[in-house]
């Protein structure tokens, strides 16, 4: 499975430091291997993956290529850019 990184996501783990980069890297190796998990609710066309009890990976799959979306430190701002679909 080929995986892409939009603009926002790669920036998001270039601005993590390095432990944080490792748990996002290590979760994107894990989702390569095993299908989509947590479909986001409010009809958004993509999943959610916990990666700490804080960060979340935002990433949709089409075909035979997984886009990461975006890259959250923390669940509030994951929150503050889910809030904005509802």
């Amino acid at each position: 499975m080929e995986i892409k990184y939009s603009p926002k996501a790669f920036n998001d783990l270039k601005s993590f430091d390095k432990k944080l980069q490792a748990y996002f890297l290590k979760h994107i190796d894990k989702l390569e291997k095993m299908p989509p998990r947590r479909h986001m609710k409010h009809g958004l066309p993509c999943h959610v993956e916990n990666v700490t009890r804080q960060a979340r990976l935002i990433y949709s799959e089409k075909k035979e290529i997984l886009i990461i979306i975006r890259c959250f430190s923390t669940h509030k701002e994951y929150e503050k850019w889910y809030h904005q679909y509802n």
